[in-house]
């Protein structure tokens, strides 16, 4: 459990491990501290006795005397301690020249195309983040900038991992964080040039440093501020399951209204077949007609042909017997006029038939739907379905369909312009 105790040090003691040992009192009590090496090397100032300290840490028992005492993590001064003081001064400077105002804040992408990370790449942050963007959408491509998040070091190393994101020029996001620790495992957060670094990232920016209750300057200046790496992922990141949820119910409607469409066409489709006569069939009708025709007439030339020879064979005889040689070459040369005319006749009844026969074809193509349709025309309707007989009963947007000679054409009205009267 993590504690926070204020007092005065007694007793302090500081063998050659490199570890303090030492008690906190007031006027009533007193509780035994240590303080190990690893976490008293990043005082800056080394306390004394009887100084006014406060400090953070775990409360255990040590066995060997049966007290309880203090693992401490963390120790300031009393009041507001050196570091607390430059936060504040560095928060209300920063504040006045409008690094943490909102109007100035970029908005992140909805859905980010690739996501850059700032931070060390042994840290708990990068698993953290990493693990919630596997779950959440995992086609997000994430590149790590890595950097050292505590100590010296650190504060040159953020900046130059903010500079290297820039330049590389391919994430769209940037989270910059760490995972939690004490006031000065985080005050390379809390630095200037971190705090100007951040602000002036031409990429949208998200701090994610410490837990919720830890506070930095890089959450002021920073587009976003999420209260863990866990979090700042969760934020920017869609998830692909309410992606898939989405898409089914789309396909789901897309689908049922496809069904309805093909439906509906389907039946105006057997109701214009079943008022469409196909001319092929009245056209065979007339070639039949035709056929018949010439048939009869064929038979009535030749009737007419047949009684014209018992004609010519009757006056033959009647010549005969006659024998006046004048009359006879009279007659022949008849009959040779008559043979010519009749022949003359007989062309140009059947050359009349014949015209009147593709005059009558013609008629037919010339009405034929499909004829006007195969000379580049089409029959044009609305989205109701209804014939299309002027362009003024339609307006720029409306949905129109085509019917051509080969197929059907879905188009949408761009202008409409009409004759000038």
């Amino acid at each position: 459990m993590q504690v926070w105790v204020e007092g005065e040090i007694s007793g302090l003691s500081r063998p050659s491990s490199g570890h303090w040992y030492f008690s906190l009192k007031d006027r009533k009590c007193q509780v035994r501290c240590a303080m190990f090496r690893g976490f008293n090397q990043r005082i800056r100032a080394i306390p004394k006795e009887g100084d006014q300290i406060r400090i953070r840490g775990k409360v255990t028992l040590y066995e060997n005397r049966g007290d309880f005492q203090i693992i401490v993590e963390h120790m300031e001064p009393a009041g507001l301690g050196e570091l607390q003081q430059a936060y504040e001064e560095l928060k209300r400077k920063l504040q006045g020249e409008g690094l943490f105002d909102t109007a100035r804040k970029k908005p992140l992408p909805t859905t980010p195309r690739h996501i850059g990370v700032v931070t060390s790449p042994t840290g708990a942050a990068i698993h953290d983040i990493l693990t919630v963007l596997a779950r959440r959408c995992p086609a997000i491509p994430v590149t790590l900038y890595p950097t050292a998040v505590q100590g010296k070091a650190a504060t040159g190393d953020i900046v130059q991992a903010i500079e290297r994101a820039q330049s590389h020029g391919v994430a769209d996001v940037l989270i910059i964080g760490r995972g939690g620790g004490s006031l000065e495992d985080l005050w390379c957060f809390n630095e200037e040039v971190v705090a100007r670094a951040i602000a002036n990232c031409p990429i949208p920016t998200v701090s994610a440093v410490g837990h919720e209750v830890d506070v930095t300057i890089a959450d002021f200046v920073a587009d976003l501020r999420a209260p863990t790496p866990s979090a700042a992922a969760e934020k920017i990141s869609p998830d692909q399951r309410d992606w898939l949820r989405q898409l089914n119910e789309r396909e789901l409607r897309l689908a049922n209204a496809a069904r309805r469409t093909l439906t509906r066409f389907g039946t105006e489709l057997e109701h214009l077949g079943a008022r469409l006569r196909d001319p092929r069939r009245e056209l065979l009708e007339k070639a039949q007609r035709m056929d018949d025709l010439e048939l009869r007439l064929v038979q009535t030339m030749s009737q007419r042909l047949e009684r014209l020879s018992v004609r010519n064979e009757n006056l033959g005889q009647r010549l005969m017997t006659h024998s006046p040689g004048r009359r006879l070459a009279d007659s022949q040369n008849t009959l040779r006029r008559v043979a010519e005319q009749l022949n003359s006749a007989i062309q140009v009844q059947l050359k009349q038939r014949q015209d009147q026969f593709e005059h009558i074809a013609q008629t037919l193509n010339v009405v034929s739907p499909l004829a006007t349709l195969g000379r580049g025309y089409a029959i044009v309707r609305d989205a109701d379905g209804n014939i299309v007989r002027d362009a003024s009963g339609l307006t720029p947007g409306d949905r129109i369909s085509a019917r051509t000679a080969r197929g059907e054409i879905a188009a949408d009205v761009t202008s409409v312009e009409l004759p000038t009267e």
